[in-house]
């Protein structure tokens, strides 16, 4: 039977209903651990170092996809929780129609200034060839990219979660086997890596553009609308947080790049590389349970059902608490042969990435946190408070970490500085959620 954002949720069925968004993250995020594998294996340290300088910038590009997806999302669920499944429609028609808008003007503008954005990222002369290859390609795939981080959320709040896994799933397939034929079978190095990327971001973002404009098979489908100015205003401040998470880790991971070459050159960059591409899945876990129980909160903030968003804070804040602790024992388990995948061709850069990522590991007891309180204001439309957590954690907390610590412990200070970010961000996001609980009586 399937599980309507209306529902009571019990522990099955806040799993069974988030698995797919969950799922989902985690296939978006083989993107790069694809890339990386096969750029590092075949093509080699220094390409592996160039794509992780170019990776941060898209994502800055995409964040606002992300922006506007996430913060129209919560505004599509409270309409529908209002009981106005039609306006909901015109509102989820009208954010789709400006990230195509906003997307192009990006996509151009990427492609066309990346060797003084390379430079700005902290390419050397060594890595700028490699640098303008990857990110000529990649950047001008901005619009799909832009139109995919939308449609993960909008596929769960059109309760069809596993058809946005289905996407996912086609888009990382495609990814998995473009990268092998363009990089492996005809030789095309790193610029065959980004060609793969970006048709895969086609599989994701624009063939889901193309179900949504047909007959619909859940609550939302693309249809005539105007402009409404104040919703579009309310969708990018309530997504603000998520724009803001997304430039803040963009962001310090430049500055960790620039450390990092500062203190040992490439081959530092190339650890942290490994350690990105391990993270992107292992938070993906946390992004895409936050996305996937997104909109049930927002309905029932909506309809004003205050007994099942305080069991969907209690039930939520459970489930990330025991996947925090077995996050960080399953990485510590698998932090040599994960590393042995990406670099296991250099015992000296093995070395140094599997003691770095055992220090980088513990911030799982605590990131969970921080992405979850984020999102629970987004969805409670309290822009402010979720851009606040997101400013905190992934920037301030984090940049001024990876500055300070370097300082005190040389190496392993940029290693623990994630952990020790994130357990701020924590520590801010649960006293805000404590705060706030009158006035949104979810506890």
């Amino acid at each position: 039977m399937p599980i309507k954002l209306s529902d009571h949720f019990t522990y099955s069925k806040l799993l069974r209903f988030t698995l797919p968004s969950i799922a989902t993250m985690i296939f978006t995020s083989i993107y790069s651990v694809v890339d990386g594998l096969f750029v590092s294996n075949l093509v080699g340290e220094n390409a592996l170092s160039a794509v992780n300088i170019v990776f941060p910038v898209s994502m800055i590009l995409a964040a606002f996809g992300f922006m506007l997806g996430s913060g129209g999302s919560a505004i599509v669920a409270r309409t529908m929780g209002e009981g106005k499944p039609d306006l909901a429609n015109r509102y989820f028609t009208m954010i789709i129609l400006c990230v195509l808008g906003l997307g192009t003007v990006l996509s151009a503008g990427g492609a066309l200034f990346i060797e003084p954005i390379a430079k700005l990222a902290g390419a050397s002369d060594l890595l700028m060839e490699d640098c303008i290859a990857y990110g000529r390609v990649l950047l001008a795939g901005t619009v799909p990219f832009m139109l995919q981080m939308s449609f993960q959320v909008f596929f769960v709040t059109a309760e069809l979660p596993k058809m946005g896994l289905v996407f996912s799933l086609a888009s990382g397939v495609t990814n998995i086997v473009m990268d092998y034929v363009l990089i492996a079978v005809l030789d095309m190095g790193i610029a065959g890596a980004a060609w793969g990327t970006m048709l895969s971001y086609v599989a994701g973002g624009v063939l889901p553009l193309m179900f949504f404009l047909r007959p619909p098979m859940g609550k939302l489908r693309l249809c005539p609308t105007r402009f409404y100015p104040r919703e579009l205003k309310n969708a990018c401040a309530n997504g603000s947080s998520e724009l803001m998470s997304n430039l803040s880790s963009s962001l310090i991971g430049i500055v960790y790049n620039l450390q990092l070459m500062h203190l040992i050159g490439e081959s530092g960059v190339a650890a942290y590389s490994v350690m990105m591409y391990v993270d992107f899945a292992f938070a993906a876990v946390f992004l895409g349970f936050s996305m996937g129980v997104g909109p049930v909160i927002g309905f029932h903030f909506g309809a004003d059902n205050r007994e099942e968003l305080k069991n969907l804070l209690c039930k939520c804040l459970t489930v990330i608490s025991i996947c925090s602790v077995s996050m960080v024992a399953l990485s510590e388990l698998l932090a040599r042969p994960l590393a042995a995948a990406f670099v296991g061709y250099s015992p000296n850069l093995l070395s140094m990435t599997v003691h770095g990522f055992r220090i980088f590991a513990l911030s799982y007891l605590f990131v969970g946190f921080g992405i979850f309180g984020s999102g629970l204001f987004t969805d409670l439309c309290n822009g402010f408070v979720s851009a606040l957590i997101s400013f905190l954690r992934t920037f301030l907390f984090r940049g001024g970490m990876v500055l300070l610590l370097p300082l005190l412990l040389d190496l392993d200070g940029i290693w623990l500085a994630v952990v020790a970010a994130d357990g701020l961000g924590a520590a801010v996001a649960l006293a805000l959620i404590w705060n706030y609980r009158r006035r949104y009586h979810y506890l």
